[in-house]
């Protein structure tokens, strides 16, 4: 038996191993969704119109282009504002991003919120119908609120649901934790109102998307969007200034869920590319600030960079004194999400017409946005 052959054996050993695990993890949480149907737990609606954007599998969707798409939409006609857990950030409670604002206090998400929308309210809250009151209380000038992965989440109730899915691991093919990556069985997708299948191939046919869009099998009333990731100009990190790739030697420095299409766009528009991948989410410490310069250093050729993510420069912005001090340019590739099939405007709709009309019946009726209230449009 060759390595590859046994590889796959033990690989098929540790999955059926996992299998019990799955069952009992998918049975409490099958069992938790249940109570929240049966009204046995209390999911909260609030009058303020508030959009939830998540998936059924652990990250690596592209959840967070999607919510700068909504921030984009909305934030010349209403007052938004975003609120996410703040994964791996050194605090708890609830917080409104202000300029004493970092990774470590916020998230690296919504630090990247923070940085790329200064107009925009960002504010992280573990507990969703906790955070929310404090939020509009403390800004009570918000008009919507976009809730970041809380899809599972189900104590808060969101007028606009969205459910994001990967092109490449779609739900329908995947196996709940530990067996696959999903978080709760797939039928959990009768939740949303929006499914987005995202990272879809540049030159995808109707056909593909009809055949996906059949595995989906949406309910009545569901509606089916399909978005590709583009890269936008990148910027130097340190002066704001645009940068041309092509011609580069570069070193990537990333910690993201799947580096592998920004590895392909790099290396289709660079001269070359060396990489240096971490843990999605991973802080960086001065160990790997030194192994990112050596590398840069040791490199024998002209015209290096260093590139890096919009994700990874907001923790990356923890050091941003030592960055600047090397003289090296370190340069963010930002991505941004486009509508296939001309859908932009039909997706622009459902959300601008759910928000018009939350806002209307909430001015309407006169509530207080402050406090939970019965979910109007439910």
């Amino acid at each position: 038996m060759d390595s590859k052959n046994i590889l796959y054996y033990i690989f098929s050993v540790v999955r059926a191993l996992l299998y019990p695990f799955a069952l009992l993890y998918g049975a409490i949480v099958w069992l938790r969704n249940r109570a929240y149907d049966a009204k046995f737990f209390t999911s909260i609606g609030f009058t303020v119109p508030v959009i939830s954007v998540g998936n059924l599998s652990t990250g690596g969707t592209g959840k967070t282009p999607h919510v700068e798409y909504l921030v984009r939409l909305l934030r010349y006609r209403y007052r938004a504002a975003t609120m996410s857990r703040g994964y791996k950030r050194h605090t708890q409670g609830f917080l409104v991003a202000d300029n004493n604002s970092n990774a470590l206090r916020i998230g690296d998400e919504p630090m990247q919120y923070h940085i790329k929308f200064p107009e925009l309210v960002v504010s992280v809250a573990e507990d969703r119908m906790i955070g929310i009151p404090a939020l509009l209380q403390r800004r009570p000038e918000v008009d919507v609120i976009i809730l970041d992965d809380a899809y599972q989440h189900r104590s808060v109730k969101p007028g606009l649901n969205i459910l994001i899915t990967d092109y490449s691991r779609p739900f329908y093919k995947d196996y709940i934790l530990p067996f696959g990556s999903l978080r709760e069985n797939r039928t959990a997708y009768k939740r949303a109102d929006v499914i987005i299948v995202s990272k879809c191939p540049k030159y995808m046919t109707r056909e593909q998307a009809n055949e996906v869009k059949q595995h989906i099998s949406p309910l009545p009333g569901q509606h089916v969007f399909f978005t590709g990731i583009h890269y936008d100009t990148p910027y130097d990190m340190i002066s704001n200034e645009l940068v041309q790739l092509a011609g580069k030697h570069i070193i990537l420095a990333c910690g993201i869920a799947r580096p592998e299409p920004l590895i392909a766009y790099l290396k289709q528009t660079a001269a070359d590319v060396h990489t240096l991948t971490y843990r999605d989410h991973h802080y960086f410490v001065s160990q790997d600030l030194e192994e990112i310069k050596s590398a840069h250093d040791n490199w024998k050729v002209e015209n290096k960079i260093i590139v890096t993510t919009e994700k990874d420069a907001a923790r990356l912005h923890l050091h941003l004194d030592k960055l600047s001090a090397w003289n090296i340019p370190i340069v963010v590739v930002p991505i941004a999400v486009n509508v296939l099939f001309h859908m932009g405007d039909v997706f622009d709709d459902i959300v601008l017409k759910y928000v018009e009309q939350a806002i209307a019946e909430n001015n309407e009726f006169g509530l207080d946005t402050t406090s939970p209230q019965p979910d109007l449009l439910s």
